[in-house]
C-alpha cells in the first residue's frame, strides 16, 4: 500500500472522531467507552506485538506505561471530558498547536534559544489558539460561556498529555518495536479507565446502549485505534518522520465535513480567524502548507 495513501485515511479517520465521539458520549459515559475502546484495540495488537516480542528492560517498560498515561489516558480523559463541553470542530485546531506547545516549553524549561522566525510563527499560532478558546466570549459579550471555555483549555490539557507522550516515546519507539509499544500502552492505560468505571455503572447499564453508544464503541475500537494506527505506523516506516506531522492538517477538514450533519455544528468567524492564525503560524515557522499531503501523494506511483 502506498505509504502516503496510509497516513492520509489514518488523518481522515482522526478528523473523524471528534464529531463521533460527540455523538457517542450522548449515550455512553466516558470512562467505560474509553475502556472498552483501548482494551479491546490493545487485544487487536497483541498478536503483533507478540509476533514481534523483544525483551525490554525496567525503564522501557515504565516508559510504554508513561506513553499510555500520558498518550492514552490523560489525553483521551480530557478529550472526552472536553467534548462534553464544547464543540468537536475546535479539537483539531486545538491539538494541532502541539508542536506550538513543544517549542515554548524547550525555551522555557530546556533553555533553549528562539530563532526569531520561528519565535513569531509559533506566537502567531498561539494567538489563533486562545482566539479559539475564548471564543464563547467573543461570539457574545452577555453570555459568558463558562463550560465551552473550560471544555476548550480540557482539550488544551489533552494535548498537553499528547505532547508528554511524543517526547517520552521519541527515543523508545527507536528501540522498542512501535506495535509492541502500542498494544501495552493500550492495555495498560485501559486498566486505569477501568478503575472509573464501576462508579459510572452504579448510574448507566449496558442495557441504555443505542446507535449513538455503539457507533462510538465500533468506530473507536476498529477505525480510530486498530485502523488508524496501524496505517499510522505503516506510514512512518516508509516516510521521513519529519514529513508525517504535515498530515495533520487534513483533521480539521474532515471534522467539520462530519460535524455539521452529525451535531450541527458551524464555524464562527472567531473560528475561522483563528484557524488561520494557528495555520498561518505553523507555515510560518516551518516553511510548509497545509496541502502538503496532497502534492506528495501525486508525486508517488501506485
Amino acid at each position: 500500500m502506498n505509504p502516503i495513501l496510509a497516513l492520509i485515511i489514518a488523518n481522515i479517520i482522526w478528523g473523524g472522531a471528534p464529531p463521533i465521539f460527540k455523538f457517542a458520549l450522548q449515550n455512553i459515559p466516558l470512562f467505560t467507552l474509553a475502556f472498552i475502546r483501548f482494551f479491546f484495540a490493545g487485544l487487536i495488537f497483541l498478536p503483533l506485538a507478540l509476533k514481534n516480542f523483544q525483551k525490554i528492560s525496567v525503564r522501557q517498560w515504565f516508559e510504554v506505561f508513561l506513553v499510555g498515561f500520558f498518550g492514552v489516558f490523560v489525553n483521551i480523559t480530557f478529550f472526552f471530558l472536553g467534548l462534553k463541553k464544547t464543540e468537536s470542530i475546535n479539537v483539531p485546531i486545538i491539538a494541532s498547536s502541539g508542536p506550538v506547545f513543544i517549542y515554548f516549553f524547550s525555551i522555557l524549561f530546556l533553555k533553549e534559544k528562539p530563532k526569531l522566525k520561528v519565535f513569531l510563527g509559533m506566537l502567531f499560532a498561539l494567538v489563533g489558539v486562545f482566539l479559539i478558546i475564548l471564543s464563547p466570549i467573543l461570539l457574545d459579550g452577555k453570555k459568558i460561556y463558562l463550560g465551552e471555555i473550560e471544555g476548550n483549555f480540557f482539550i488544551v490539557l489533552a494535548t498537553f498529555g499528547s505532547v508528554f507522550s511524543t517526547i517520552i516515546g521519541k527515543d523508545l519507539l527507536k528501540k522498542v518495536n512501535p506495535y509492541f509499544v502500542t498494544a501495552f500502552s493500550f492495555l495498560l492505560s485501559s486498566i486505569l479507565f477501568l478503575l472509573f468505571v464501576p462508579k459510572e455503572l452504579i448510574s448507566w447499564s449496558f442495557y441504555k446502549l443505542n446507535l449513538a453508544g455503539w457507533v462510538g464503541i465500533i468506530y473507536g475500537i476498529f477505525f480510530a485505534s486498530a485502523l488508524a494506527y496501524f496505517l499510522y505506523y505503516y506510514g512512518l516506516s516508509k516516510v521521513n518522520a519529519q514529513e508525517v506531522g504535515i498530515f495533520t492538517y487534513i483533521n480539521p477538514i474532515v471534522t467539520v465535513i462530519i460535524a455539521f450533519p452529525l451535531l450541527n455544528e458551524l464555524p464562527s468567524i472567531y473560528y475561522i480567524i483563528g484557524s488561520f492564525f494557528v495555520f498561518g503560524g505553523i507555515y510560518l515557522a516551518e516553511g510548509r502548507v497545509h496541502w502538503h499531503p496532497i502534492n506528495k501523494l501525486k508525486q508517488k506511483n501506485f
